[in-house]
């Protein structure tokens, strides 16, 4: 069984958002959606549903861009 990054995908509200990808980034995001819903059982996603987790997960997992964030003034909360 193949180790991947994303676990399954949330059912979260979407957003739509307009890009545009190079056509071998599509192609890796599509296989990699037919591989993740192989490995969690479930049917593929849209590839760029994947777009969001993989930039949640490049974010949390980056030490220096944490260790870099950690320098910056703190946001007040909103009210």
């Amino acid at each position: 069984m193949t180790k991947l990054k994303l676990g399954p995908l949330a059912d979260d509200k979407p957003v739509k958002v307009t890009l545009e990808l190079p056509a071998s980034l599509h192609r890796d995001l599509t296989a990699y959606a037919t591989i993740l819903a192989r490995e969690v059982g479930q049917p593929a996603a849209d590839p760029t549903r994947l777009i969001v987790p993989m930039l949640e997960r490049f974010i949390a997992t980056d030490r220096g861009f944490a260790k870099a964030r950690r320098t910056l003034p703190r946001e007040s909360p909103p009210g």
